[in-house]
């Protein structure tokens, strides 16, 4: 008589009505068009990059994954018209496409923060993306995904975060080559906290009347940089 087969669990694959949440909060959108600006954050869990600047690589592991419902639950609970999926890198997770579109059907404005590594156009052009192109100090800079360039729309954002003249020099030669200035999406362009200092690439700007908008990482500038949930 053959041994009996052992028992083994079915493995349970997500699926795409859920997604792994870091964390949840209430605070003031510190960065793009929109700063200022009250915002719900929804920071998804994993990132497939490690840039060397990177302010959150606790939201590389962990977390607790959610029904799309809960997430939106949870965000129609903070009384914000604007919520904003972050990470790590959102659009890793099959489930973000229909929280997105979930929570613009729950009437919000609905904002994401993308590593500027993955291609954007999937994500549902009502939402306001803000792609973050990495610079060459980040260290991942070869993994850009430049078909982002012509997947953004007029409810866009390019962000470019630098922190040293080679930086500046690489994202002005971006600007200047692909024409960014006649895009209908904007130009963001920061420095990295704490690396270069703010009036040294506003003084950079105006040298080369760049068609880019200078901002600062607010949040920073008002609570500790290393504090979290704000």
């Amino acid at each position: 008589m053959p041994a009996a087969r052992p028992h083994i669990e079915p493995r349970r694959v997500p699926t795409a009505d859920s997604v792994v949440v870091k964390e949840l909060y209430l605070s003031l959108q510190g960065e793009s068009s929109h700063a200022g600006m009250l915002c719900g954050f929804i920071r998804l869990t994993g990132c497939h990059l490690r840039c060397t600047y990177c302010d959150s690589e606790f939201a590389f592991h962990g977390g607790s994954r959610m029904k799309v419902s809960e997430v939106v639950e949870k965000a129609l609970a903070w009384n914000s018209p604007t919520v904003e999926v972050t990470g790590g890198e959102p659009l890793l997770q099959p489930g973000v496409y229909p929280l997105m579109e979930a929570l613009l059907d729950a009437g919000l404005k609905v904002l994401l923060e993308t590593s500027g590594a993955i291609d954007v156009r999937l994500v549902p052009p009502a939402v306001h993306k803000i792609v973050d192109m990495k610079t060459p100090s980040s260290g991942e800079c070869d993994r850009n995904d430049y078909r982002n360039l012509t997947s953004m729309n007029a409810n866009d954002e390019l962000k470019i975060v630098i922190g040293s003249r080679v930086d500046y020099e690489w994202a002005r030669a971006l600007v200047q080559e692909h024409q960014l200035g006649k895009k209908p999406y904007g130009v963001l362009f920061s420095t990295i906290f704490d690396k270069l200092h703010p009036r040294q690439l506003a003084e950079w700007i105006i040298e080369d009347r760049l068609p880019v908008r200078f901002q600062l990482q607010m949040h920073k500038y008002l609570w500790d940089p290393n504090e979290r949930g704000v």
